[in-house]
């Protein structure tokens, strides 16, 4: 867990033309963009993005019946909008400690997904 501890560098480090920061804030930015561009796919889709979601095309007409496509559509899309809340707040931890913020807003997202599809399973039991 060095990486999240900065050290002061010495003349001999290798410098790659710039600071550390960058490509983790761009790591994070991408994946901030990402997110949202999917959640508002989603959430803009009137229910036409259900059959995006694993294994939702692979059910039959009457199971697909069940549910209400659009309020799905949408409540999947919000959850993406706020999955890219870690990642911009990762962005500007990273400013101040760079790759901090990045591997913080990976282990909030990870907790965040397995959350996602707990809460998808017991909606589908």
């Amino acid at each position: 867990m060095s990486f999240l501890f900065r050290r002061k560098r010495n003349d001999d480090d290798l410098n790659l033309g710039g600071n550390d920061m960058g490509i983790f804030f761009a790591i994070d930015v991408m994946m901030a963009l990402l997110f949202l561009a999917i959640g508002i796919f989603f959430y803009r889709s009137n229910g036409k993005a259900a059959n995006y979601l694993t294994g939702y095309n692979m059910k039959t007409k009457e199971e697909r019946e069940k549910h209400d496509e659009t309020e799905m559509c949408k409540e999947y899309g919000k959850r993406m909008m706020f999955m890219s809340v870690p990642f911009i707040i990762g962005g500007a931890v990273d400013y101040k400690y760079a790759g901090t913020g990045t591997a913080i807003a990976w282990g909030i997202w990870i907790v965040m997904f397995i959350l996602l599809l707990a809460h998808r399973n017991k909606r589908e039991a």
